[in-house]
């Protein structure tokens, strides 16, 4: 990927931040801090918290083009993304097909399994479904998740069967499809991709049960390993997984693939971010920082995918 010798090139560009989802305050910093990258780099850039209104308001100011760091549904779920293609505005990140697929926990699982990629066994909640039935099939402990949320809101872990009813009311408060999910003992890994290319593997430590909301943004003792220590053909195992899975929901500009790792070496597939954070504690900047690119450039790298020598 080339950027451009003068950074005018990318016009008046609008970064859209907040949003209506439960990960608004996420969103606020990612959104923040991008858009202080570019106004470091020379960028005309004008931040715009998006609510309801934001298409009346970008067709009513004359922008080239826009940078979407909203996270969660409204604005990582093919919505902003539908409405921009109406605009005739180029956006970072993926379409609206990828963007819906990514953020559908759910229906991202049923496409890896068309793939042949592996995910984890699980269970599309109904209602009057047998909740013993699925502690039966999927074995103890599960995860359950809102199928449509991310930043590991309403998720929750259950070890007993006990608890799978509650589990279940709170990811429903959050989504009305909630997906039960097979426990995957081991590491956690984040491969982060931009513009179609892999950057350098993390690995998650953290001493709660999972890598959750807390864990993610608040926690100090979560740790990241970049290298991740994986031997060469672990990694390359873990990369070509992470690149076809990104492919497979039709993910592209940019974006991040998590991924467990169990006791047997196998990897299993949890979910794909088309717009992953850019706060003080998100994974792609650490994974850009360890393939030597700062933040400033990694943010004007995924601007630059919505010029039009780099549209695939």
């Amino acid at each position: 990927m080339t950027l451009p010798a003068d950074n005018r090139t990318f016009g008046r560009v609008a970064v859209l931040l907040g949003g209506w989802s439960a990960e608004r305050e996420v969103s606020l910093k990612s959104g923040a801090a991008v858009h202080e990258a570019l106004r470091r780099q020379g960028v005309d850039a004008v931040a715009i918290d998006a609510d309801r209104n934001v298409l009346q308001t970008l067709s009513e100011d004359r922008f080239d083009r826009v940078f979407i760091a909203l996270h969660g549904r409204g604005g990582e779920d093919g919505v902003v993304q539908a409405g921009l293609e109406l605009l005739g505005l180029p956006y970072t990140g993926a379409g609206v097909l990828g963007s819906a697929l990514a953020m559908d926990k759910l229906r991202s699982k049923w496409v890896w399994q068309g793939a042949g990629l592996p995910t984890p066994a699980f269970v599309a909640y109904e209602s009057g479904l047998d909740l013993s039935a699925v502690t039966d099939a999927l074995g103890l402990p599960v995860i359950v998740k809102p199928a449509r949320e991310g930043s590991s809101i309403g998720m929750a872990k259950v070890d007993s069967p006990e608890q799978l009813s509650a589990a279940c009311d709170l990811a429903l408060r959050y989504d009305r499809e909630i997906v039960i999910e097979q426990w995957i003992a081991g590491e956690e890994y984040t491969v982060s991709i931009l513009d179609d290319q892999v950057l350098p593997a993390i690995r998650l430590e953290t001493p709660r049960s999972f890598y959750d909301y807390a864990a993610k943004y608040q926690a100090t003792d979560t740790r990241y390993h970049c290298p991740c220590g994986l031997p060469d053909d672990a990694m390359q195992t873990l990369e070509q997984l992470a690149l076809a899975a990104f492919r497979a929901v039709d993910g592209c500009g940019w974006g991040r693939v998590d991924l467990m790792r169990d006791a047997d070496g196998a990897f299993w597939l949890l979910e794909v971010n088309t717009i992953p954070g850019m706060t003080d504690h998100s994974l792609v900047p650490m994974a850009a920082k360890a393939a030597g690119m700062d933040f400033d450039e990694l943010v004007l790298r995924i601007l630059a995918t919505t010029l039009p020598e780099q549209s695939s």
